[in-house]
């Protein structure tokens, strides 16, 4: 069976050569990967993927995004660009923020994104790999308060799949969006160290 893998859209912000995105698609899909789902067409949004509960989930995670071409966005503390680092994080596209802004945290990254035509802001919800207690709320907050949406995206290591699940507008009722978000999420998940999957997302766990 051929294994899927959409092409990204015109409107998305992209990085890359054909050829960098051609070596990346194929080493994902090599290890027997796929990535499912139709990818939206916008120039703006807050991608989210879960569960995550290990560090090879970025492997997989930036294997398909450079196959894709995709240029994600990452905030980081300012001070990582003082150190040699520097470089690396302007190649993986991390953007410097100051935590403890007058402006706060939140406010800096939505001022960058009204700033820009196109950029999508990375996030993982649950902010650690081991078992979080709740979703963390700055991924919501950030595209309310910038008024874009909210692509989904989930890891199925049963199925050896990245699940595109869609896009969601929240409503600023953070709660009942929050419950709305993860309703995508049930039967498009396995984590890689289910134990280590956050509380929130156990009640979403498929069920034998």
């Amino acid at each position: 069976m051929t294994k899927q893998f959409p092409v990204l859209p015109d409107q998305v912000p992209g990085r890359g050569s054909a050829l960098s995105r051609g070596f990346f698609k194929s080493l994902f899909l090599a290890q027997g990967w796929q990535l499912k789902g139709e990818f939206p067409n916008l120039p703006k949004a807050v991608a989210i993927i879960s569960p995550h509960t290990s560090n090879i989930d970025a492997w997989h995670g930036f294997a398909a995004l450079l196959g894709l071409g995709l240029k994600v966005t990452i905030f980081g503390k300012h001070t990582l660009f003082n150190t040699p680092l520097k470089p690396l994080l302007e190649w993986i596209g991390v953007v410097p923020v100051i935590r403890h802004a007058p402006q706060g945290h939140t406010q800096q990254i939505i001022e960058i994104i009204r700033q820009r035509e196109q950029i999508w802001v990375g996030m993982a919800p649950e902010g650690t790999r081991k078992q979080a207690e709740q979703i963390r709320s700055g991924f919501y907050h950030i595209a309310y308060g910038a008024q874009i949406p909210i692509v989904m995206f989930s890891f199925d290591y049963a199925h050896k799949t990245i699940h595109i699940l869609g896009v969601f507008h929240p409503t600023g009722h953070y709660e009942q969006d929050l419950d709305a978000i993860y309703q995508h999420y049930e039967g498009k998940f396995s984590a890689k160290n289910p134990h280590w999957l956050a509380k929130p997302l156990q009640k979403r766990w498929p069920k034998d």
